[in-house]
């Protein structure tokens, strides 16, 4: 419960948790342009428009569709340099390739880039100004998450850094209201990426290596990255953040994390290793945190890399227990045990967001991101978003017939299950990842005392 709903409580009105949705018919007839993702924009609203979400109000729960503003070039100039910005702004640079820019092999130059730009990042810089304005307890941008573009190259199919650019700007203090003449103090801001790929664009922006810190070693930083992917030689991007933070070494930052996993992960694996996402958040206690859900982690992704289901229950064994397990008080158990609520089995993408939107008490920006089979995007993110709203889709829900009803086929339904690919996250590996994590929070444990 956010302090909002709770001054709401005090008051005696009814508790009302507040989602703002953005959207408009601009952003995603733009954002439908990306070469990478072709009319997915299109179609991942047509379903959530067709399946009601976005006029879903309870007693409990209210969404708002929030139209988005363009960013400034200052807006982008947060993060992105003079001549990245120049050049991918200006309409008639959309046929020229740049090397040196990135405008080229997974980044091709297209028409609409000059409004793509500064479209997306002005959804998701709106999403966080209604969480910063304490208008919103939760805001969704799905056409923001882009997590690969650099400072001054685009990459990884990503053209502008709105991950990066959220974070910036929600961690700047909160502004001055009648009630509360002086600003209060600068926020923490943790960044959980959920995508198949690591967030390399935004672990280099923010990583501070203890080796750096030569003023004081151990302060903290308002800043908490957290990437949960997979890893291995070849697979992009290539970064040697990606791999398990080693504390002793000397690019060490115990405030830009890495959580890889191995070919075929499963929901099983995800629920061994939440516990570590939970104690990584208790510890760091942040007062925003941003979810981008990129799911390309997802059965049945081009990317046949992952195994993980929307919801549905797993039919791998699951692994044994942990004892970090134990910080998970509203666990249901371990494996493929439903949660009670229907938002899926244990450790499914369903599960890890409601357990972020609805337990963790912080005002939540969920963004999109990876997702190349469309109809599967727009399942998921249809049914995360039915999750925020506090009215939580049966998985078998048939889709409805709109427009892109076809492409649904075969089931017809809305649930993600899990294929057949093998889970290779052994038993040894998931203690590995436990007996590292448990250094590492206790690092972050020491180090936030002296924000106290």
């Amino acid at each position: 419960m956010t302090d909002r709903v709770m001054e709401d409580a005090v008051a005696g009105t009814p508790l009302k948790i507040t989602i703002a949705f953005i959207v408009s018919q601009e952003l995603a007839k733009i954002s439908s342009l990306l070469p990478s993702n072709k009319r997915r924009s299109l179609i991942v609203h047509s379903l959530i428009h067709s399946m009601g979400l976005l006029k879903h109000n309870s007693e409990s729960h209210r969404i708002q569709v929030v139209n988005p503003r363009r960013a400034s070039f200052k807006d982008l100039a947060a993060y992105h340099s003079k001549e990245y910005l120049e050049f991918v702004l200006e309409a008639a640079n959309e046929v020229q390739f740049n090397e040196e820019l990135g405008l080229q092999d997974d980044c091709p130059p297209f028409t609409g880039l000059s409004d793509y730009v500064p479209l997306v990042a002005g959804a998701t810089l709106t999403a966080c100004e209604v969480l910063r304005q304490n208008v919103s307890d939760v805001s969704i941008c799905w056409d923001g998450g882009r997590h690969h573009a650099h400072k001054s190259r685009a990459s990884g199919y990503c053209y502008v850094a709105d991950c990066i650019l959220a974070i910036l700007c929600l961690k700047r203090a909160a502004p001055q209201t009648y009630q509360s003449p002086t600003p209060l103090h600068k926020p923490r801001v943790m960044y959980l990426d959920l995508d198949l790929h690591f967030s390399d664009a935004v672990s280099e922006a923010f990583h501070r290596p203890s080796s750096s810190c030569s003023s004081n070693p151990l302060a903290p930083t308002q800043t908490m990255i957290l990437s949960i992917h997979h890893s291995s030689p070849g697979f992009f991007p290539a970064s040697p953040l990606s791999t398990l933070p080693n504390p002793s070494s000397p690019s060490y930052d115990p405030f830009i994390l890495s959580l890889p996993l191995n070919v075929g992960a499963s929901s099983p694996t995800y629920a061994r290793i939440w516990p570590i996402v939970e104690r990584v958040k208790s510890a760091f206690r942040p007062d925003y945190v941003v979810v981008q859900c990129g799911v390309d982690a997802l059965a049945g992704d081009p990317h046949a890399t992952f195994n993980w289901s929307l919801g549905s229950e797993t039919t791998n064994a699951t692994h044994s227990g942990s004892d970090l397990s134990d910080d998970i008080h509203e666990s249901p158990g371990r494996g493929n045990k439903r949660k009670s609520g229907g938002v899926g089995a244990e450790g499914s993408l369903g599960w890890c967001i409601d357990r972020i939107v609805n337990s963790w008490g912080v005002r939540c920006l969920l963004l999109g991101g990876g997702g190349y089979n469309s109809p599967n995007a727009a399942r998921a993110w249809s049914y995360l978003t039915s999750i925020a709203i506090g009215n939580p889709l049966d998985l078998e829900s048939p889709i409805p017939d709109h427009s892109a009803f076809p492409l649904y086929a075969p089931s017809f339904t809305l649930d993600v299950s899990e294929g057949t690919m093998q889970d290779q996250n052994t038993e040894d590996h998931l203690r590995g990842i436990e007996t590292i994590y448990e250094i590492i929070i206790k690092d972050i444990q020491e180090r936030m005392q002296t924000a106290q």
